[in-house]
Formats: C-alpha cells, sequence, structure tokens
C-alpha cells in the first residue's frame, strides 16, 4: 500500500462525505437546481441553507456571511481584487506577504498591471512575518492586507490576530487565507478581527470545486462573476448542492476530530524529526513551536528534491518538493528563498504532510525509504 503524506496539496475524499453527497445526488434533492423555485428547488435550497450556517458557525461568522466559490483560489481572487475594487479609491495601495500561496501572490501581479500599488512585507528565517513590518507598510492610501494563517509548505502559524488589530485600528481591510488553517486550528473571523476568510473544502477531506469566502457584513466587494442574484449577487452561477453538502460534512469532522488530530500529528512528528539526527547536513525548515504539527518541511543536503520525491514516488511514498514546477523549469520555493535558504537548500527540500488517517507506520515507512534514498543519491552524487 502506498504511503501517501502530501495532505496540503489536496486530502482523500472522507466516505462521510461521499455519502452526505450521495444522498443530494441521488435522494430526495437531486440534481435540483437550488435557485427554482418549485418544491425539489426548495429542498436543495434548504440543504445549501443548513451547510452555510455549518460552516459559518465553524469559523465564528453569520451565515448570511459565507459566500460559496469553486474553491480557495477563486475565494482568494474575490477577497483581494473585490475588496480593492470596492475601495473605489482611485490609487489603492495593498500589502501582503513573501510567503503567501500563488492565488495571493499572482492576484496581486495582475492588479500590479493594472496600476494598483502593492508592498510584499518579508517573513523571518522561521517563515513568519512581524505584524511590525506590516504596520510600517501601510500608507494613506491602504485599503487592503492579506496575510494567510497557516502556509502551505512550511506549517508557519502567523500572527494574524495582532495583524488584525492593527488593521482595525488604521482602517483598512484585512484577508486571512485559512485554506490551511480551518480544520486544523481554531479559526473565528470576530476573533482573528478579519473582514474576509477564504477555505477550500478539498484540503479536509471535502470534495475538490468548492470553496467559501467570509466576509464580513458591511465589507465593499465587487463581484469576479457577474450573472444572477446567487451568494447575495457575489458570487452568480448555480450554487454546487453537492459539493457545498460535503464541504459543510468535512468542516463538521474536521472540527469534531481538531483536537485529537493535532495530538496524534505531534506524536507521529519526532518521526520524521529522527531525519535530521540520523543523516548528516538535513535542515528543519520551520520552526516547531510555531507551525502546525502535520507539515514538516525538510532539505537534504547534496539531493534535488525533485529526483528525491520522484525516486520515493516509486517506492510508494508520495511527498511534494519544496520546487514550483512551471513549464518544466523548476525554480526554488518562493516561501524557502523568502525564510533565506539558498538555491540549493531550496531545491534540496521535501514537505511532508500528514493527513488525519495517517498512522505511525506510515510515518515509519517514509522516514525509512526517505533515509536509503538519501544515502543512495549522495553516494551516487559523490557527496
Amino acid at each position: 500500500m502506498a504511503v501517501y503524506l502530501d495532505n496540503n496539496a489536496t486530502t482523500p475524499l472522507r466516505p462521510e462525505v461521499w455519502e452526505a453527497m450521495a444522498h443530494v445526488e441521488f435522494g430526495p434533492h437531486m440534481l435540483r437546481n437550488p435557485s427554482s423555485l418549485h418544491v425539489a428547488g426548495v429542498a436543495a435550497q434548504r440543504a445549501v441553507a443548513a451547510a452555510r450556517a455549518q460552516i459559518a458557525a465553524s469559523v465564528g461568522a453569520a451565515p448570511d456571511e459565507v459566500v460559496f466559490t469553486g474553491g480557495g483560489s477563486e475565494a482568494i481572487n474575490l477577497a483581494i481584487k473585490g475588496a480593492v475594487w470596492g475601495s473605489r479609491i482611485a490609487m489603492p495601495h495593498a500589502i501582503s506577504t513573501t510567503i503567501e500561496h500563488h492565488a495571493v501572490l499572482h492576484a496581486l501581479d495582475w492588479l500590479r498591471s493594472t496600476g494598483v500599488a502593492t508592498t510584499l512585507v518579508p517573513a523571518d528565517s522561521r517563515g513568519v512575518v512581524d505584524p511590525a513590518a506590516i504596520a510600517d507598510a501601510m500608507g494613506e492610501w491602504t485599503v487592503l492586507v492579506s496575510v494567510m494563517h497557516v502556509n502551505n509548505e512550511t506549517g508557519a502559524i502567523q500572527p494574524v490576530e495582532e495583524i488584525g488589530a492593527i488593521c482595525r485600528e488604521r482602517g483598512v481591510l484585512f484577508h486571512v487565507d485559512a485554506v490551511q488553517a480551518v480544520g486544523k486550528l481554531p479559526v473565528d473571523v470576530r476573533q482573528i478581527g478579519c473582514d474576509l476568510l477564504s477555505c477550500s473544502a478539498h484540503k479536509l477531506g471535502g470534495p475538490k470545486g468548492v470553496g467559501a469566502l467570509i466576509v464580513r457584513a458591511g465589507t465593499p466587494l465587487v463581484p469576479l462573476v457577474h450573472g444572477g442574484s446567487q451568494e447575495r449577487g457575489l458570487r452568480a452561477g448555480t450554487e454546487n448542492a453537492q459539493g457545498i453538502v460535503g464541504f459543510a460534512t468535512a468542516v463538521a469532522l474536521a472540527e469534531s476530530e481538531r483536537e485529537r488530530n493535532w495530538a496524534h500529528w505531534l506524536s507521529l512528528r519526532p518521526i520524521l524529526y529522527r531525519l535530521l539526527d540520523d543523516i548528516p547536513d538535513v535542515r528543519l525548515n520551520s520552526d516547531p513551536d510555531s507551525t502546525v504539527p502535520n507539515c514538516v518541511n525538510l532539505s537534504f543536503a547534496g539531493c534535488d528534491g525533485m529526483n528525491l520525491a520522484m525516486n520515493l514516488s516509486a517506492k510508494g511514498v508520495y511527498v511534494s518538493t519544496g520546487s514550483a514546477c512551471t513549464a518544466g523549469d523548476v525554480a526554488p520555493s518562493h516561501v524557502l528563498k523568502a525564510m533565506d535558504l539558498t538555491d540549493d537548500e531550496a531545491k534540496s527540500a521535501l514537505r511532508f504532510s500528514m493527513g488525519a488517517s495517517t498512522t505511525a507506520a506510515e510515518v515509519e515507512r517514509a522516514a525509512e525509504t526517505t533515509r536509503a534514498i538519501v544515502e543512495r543519491l549522495r553516494a551516487v552524487n559523490g557527496v
């Protein structure tokens, strides 16, 4: 059996989620449009409304503050572009960080091409952003700050509550990318103090193709998708009732198991940390005290991360690298580079990300296989 340790990329669909979605597909709400006025449509509306309330409760929001989208990237784009456009300021300025997901960075790149001013605040060597640096970057025309809650590559937890307090004091909208946080950490939009919060179903055992943006009441936001009046006019298009119900089911399960999963990951993480002692010249690319314990990012000197991942895959161990592959060219991870790693250190990185069902035996096998492959590749490379 394969060992799957790439849960930060996507998680397997949970059986309970599949059952809930099948009930919508083949049960009393099957193939009905939730916007229809007939009895079958109303039944689908009720299923979506119950799911909306479940997701809202999980993050401390009101049900009418939940806007369903086609995934986390769409939710992030709606938050960033919609808030900047919604500011109605002639020369708006947006702030984010150097360690964000590409959905954030590329959205800002596009806005920059339209004349919007942007600032990327650096992270420290732990991959954590200093709230004071966010404050220092703010100016008269700053309309939005966007910071992720948990980094997808290193698991580093960002001080979003402190940043939220600064944004409230300055009257600046605050977006939190919580795609990697919901279901792992307690997430409460009121406590964080954010105006916008994005999340995604497939990161916590739900289906792909559905996400949500929490929009605080009164937040000015311009929609990206125009058409019907669904989602309070902020996201046109017939709601994905099956996916939305699956999303809510996954959230409920993740929340009910959150503390247990956290303890479980804490018990498994030392198995991977042993690689730091068992193999020379291995670097831990995170601070254990400020990361979500399901994610361990390690650099193996003298090895290429892509080659390592491919060799592990051939042995039935699935992990990811710290690199992004674009058009066949492998570039060092922008997150690891932002943490002051060299190109070689960044290119030699592997990310091990555990899920709710990951076992100690699986992590042991992954560690043993990694150890053997690193030793073999270093011998071949003369390291």
